[in-house]
């Protein structure tokens, strides 16, 4: 996994007002964050934050079986928190974009905070 804590931001970076948010957008925002709080997910995710991984890679450094993490992966792929792209016979997946790493990275930023 990924080392955070030492490159945290001391104040926060980000000052734009949020988006309008209608029911549906509520909606999504919820069931990212649902999404997010599930363990191994949240695993995968902070795996993929270095670049692109294959699943069997993924599947070794979470510990779970590869089906387990193709149902996990498949579910976050919808979701649009990871993308993947095939490379040959293999299926790499990397971080769908920055707001999900800024999200990712501020959220571990604030556990590890003492």
């Amino acid at each position: 996994m990924p080392k955070l804590e030492s490159q945290c931001c001391p104040e926060p970076q980000c000052s734009a007002e949020l988006p309008a948010l209608d029911d549906k957008h509520i909606a999504s925002l919820a069931h990212l964050f649902h999404l997010l709080g599930d363990e191994g997910r949240i695993r995968l995710v902070l795996a993929c934050m270095g670049g692109p991984v294959a699943v069997s890679d993924l599947s070794a450094a979470t510990g779970m079986s590869q089906s387990l993490t193709s149902h996990h992966l498949r579910h976050l792929r919808e979701a649009r928190i990871l993308r993947s792209e095939r490379q040959g016979k293999q299926i790499l997946y990397r971080l769908d974009d920055h707001h999900i790493r800024h999200v990712v990275h501020d959220l571990a930023c604030h556990v590890t905070e003492h």
